[in-house]
């Protein structure tokens, strides 16, 4: 490990002098590419230090216990070692989770669709108050939020919603949101206060470029209509809505969020992109794509990955076991501990399976 440290700490170097020469600067796509770089490996190099300096200083403490004969000074450097090898052990295990490999879609930015599951009325308004807690989570982040296309309700909640959330390492923290929340409580609509199940779907896709996605236009059938607002009624007479079909696999998108005939097919031929990139990666890895499948689920209320009880104020990931009884908070965005924790327990789980060859 010491070895491809001392590696990477001279790429870094390297990246400095390179990001520092006009020729550099004065190409955009080449900065651009190198300043990832830089970030990437900055991290792990500004731990690498951290934990060697620590090393140094344990190393001087030893030397001091050796040496000196003051009893009191013995004392303070046996309590210092002590502090310092906890810090060296805890640096050193954060490090082998910094040289885990990165999954290639961690730094992209994402594509989010939620669908209304099991549970009527009731699942529609929990996938716009699903939807509402990504949009403010996003918010706290510093994340750029574009709604793509959202089927309202009569009844104040939505069928399905697609959006676009752009910035900084989104894919590698929403990635895990993907799956069935199931809601518990009870709708404003009951009168005898009986607890109702519902669920909701979401799936969190990387966006896929165009080099990343090679599509022949000859395998696409785009048909246009007219956009409608909830219950049927039109809100444009043109013919701005796009339908996207993708006969080889089956695939349709469809787009009437603006009013442009051209932003809707933009909008609808990311949609694709980031689905027909799914699709490639689920026959690369079938082995995953088959437990990510089943954990996303047809929307049925026994296939789970998160609980939200509002009686209990409570929710659940039923992943890593972690339940916190502060629900209005989750609901207003404030989901950084579950995320986190999430991030946490799969790091953990690929540095046991690094450790042991899998």
């Amino acid at each position: 490990m010491l070895e491809k440290l001392e590696q990477i700490e001279k790429n870094y170097e390297e990246l400095n002098e390179q990001l520092a020469s006009p020729d550099i600067t004065s190409d955009i796509q080449a900065y651009t590419k190198l300043m990832k770089q830089h970030r990437s490996l900055g991290e792990i190099v500004e731990k690498y230090r951290e934990v060697r300096k620590l090393q140094e200083e344990l190393d001087g403490a030893r030397e001091i216990v050796k040496a000196t004969e003051d009893d009191d000074m013995r004392e303070l450097a046996e309590m210092e070692i002590s502090e310092l090898e906890e810090s060296v052990d805890r640096g050193t295990e954060e490090l082998k989770i910094l040289l885990i490999p990165k999954d290639p879609n961690d730094e992209k930015n994402v594509i989010v669709e939620i669908r209304a599951g099991t549970g009527g009325d009731e699942a529609t308004l929990f996938a716009a108050e699903v939807m509402r807690m990504y949009v403010r989570y996003a918010e706290t982040q510093g994340w750029k939020v574009d709604m793509m296309d959202v089927s309202d309700t009569g009844v104040g909640g939505i069928k399905e919603a697609t959006m676009m959330i752009e910035g900084d390492d989104v894919y590698s923290r929403m990635r895990y949101e993907s799956g069935v929340h199931r809601v518990q409580r009870v709708p404003q609509t009951e009168s005898s206060g009986r607890i109702h199940t519902s669920a909701v779907t979401v799936a969190v896709l990387p966006e896929a470029e165009e080099v990343d996605v090679q599509i022949d236009q000859n395998d696409l059938r785009i048909d246009t209509f007219c956009s409608s607002g909830p219950g049927g009624q039109s809100v444009n007479t043109t013919y701005s809505a796009v339908r996207i079909t993708h006969q080889p696999t089956g695939l349709v998108v469809s787009m009437q969020d603006e009013k442009s005939q051209i932003k809707n097919r933009e909008k609808a031929m990311k949609v694709l992109r980031a689905r027909l990139q799914e699709l490639e990666e689920q026959k690369r890895h079938e082995e995953q794509a088959s437990e990510r499948k089943s954990m996303v689920g047809s929307g049925d209320r026994s296939e789970k990955i998160r609980t939200y009880n509002f009686k209990e104020n409570r929710v659940t990931d039923h992943r890593i076991g972690l339940t916190l009884h502060q629900l209005d908070l989750v609901m207003e965005g404030q989901i950084s501990e579950i995320i986190e924790s999430l991030i946490t327990h799969y790091q953990t789980e690929k540095l046991q399976a690094e450790s042991v060859g899998v």
